[in-house]
């Protein structure tokens, strides 16, 4: 392990920064940890880092001894109504990246106005679970290259599941698909594990507009009321006008953002 002491305002006694794994530290004043720090590489490649500290000179010490030790780019992620915890990572040389909207969605009809939406003439919605595995990921593929052609991937709400090199699809059985007879469209993931979440909703690009995603989130919406979930959310990054008037147009709020932040 290494260990660095620092001194910090918590007493005469010098904090002591210690190496406790690969990208993970503690600050320990007196024997009591009163901080740690850690990093972890996310799907997408990117390595985001985290501390959470008693008091603001531990959090800088932990900060100065972790980013003299990882490779840049980093990036961190806040709740924006912490004005605290954003100004100390302001102080580490952190500088606001993309707001996301965390959005309240009902999943009453009768509240999202979809009880009579249908897909598009000569499309269908195939239910979770029923998806063909391989069309799924053809389509998943596409969509993704279309966004990386245009805004970057990296636009896009981060994902956190954890999936085996190359794949991007983990559990089949979360997708909710339209479908052509030669070729699926579009899709929607759906997290239900804890509080039901609406990961991704995405069309190919040569087919928005048409009605697809409404389609979708009516389908998948009414499965969740059905099956007695009261009300699932979503994340839309600010500058996704498309999306924010999609949530918005069935009636979802934004409750709170996060700040995803980037040295």
């Amino acid at each position: 392990m290494d260990m660095k002491p620092l001194i910090s305002g918590l007493s005469d006694s010098a904090v002591v920064i210690t190496r406790v794994a690969d990208r993970q530290w503690h600050a320990l004043h007196d024997g009591l940890v009163v901080g740690r720090t850690y990093a972890e590489y996310r799907p997408d490649g990117r390595l985001f880092v985290s501390i959470d500290a008693w008091h603001d000179a531990t959090f800088d010490q932990l900060a100065e001894v972790m980013l003299a030790e990882l490779p840049a780019p980093l990036y961190t992620v806040v709740d924006e109504a912490d004005v605290e915890l954003t100004a100390c990572w302001r102080r580490a040389g952190f500088a606001v990246r993309r707001r996301e909207w965390e959005y309240d969605v009902s999943t009453d009809p009768q509240v999202t106005g979809l009880d009579e939406v249908l897909p598009p003439s000569g499309v269908t919605i195939v239910p979770a679970g029923q998806a063909d595995e391989g069309l799924l990921r053809a389509v998943d593929r596409a969509i993704r290259d279309e966004v990386e052609a245009t805004v970057g991937w990296q636009s896009m709400p981060a994902e956190v599941i954890p999936l085996p090199e190359g794949d991007t699809i983990g559990d089949p059985s979360k997708y909710v698909v339209a479908a052509a007879p030669d070729r699926y469209l579009g899709l929607i993931r759906v997290v239900t594990e804890n509080r039901p979440r609406i990961g991704l909703v995405a069309v190919r690009a040569g087919e928005q507009r048409r009605g697809i995603a409404r389609a979708l989130l009516a389908h998948t919406l009414e499965s969740l009321h059905r099956s007695g979930v009261a009300a699932t959310w979503a994340e839309v990054q600010e500058s996704n006008q498309a999306a924010s008037a999609l949530f918005e147009g069935i009636g979802a709020r934004p409750v709170s953002s996060n700040l995803e932040l980037i040295r």
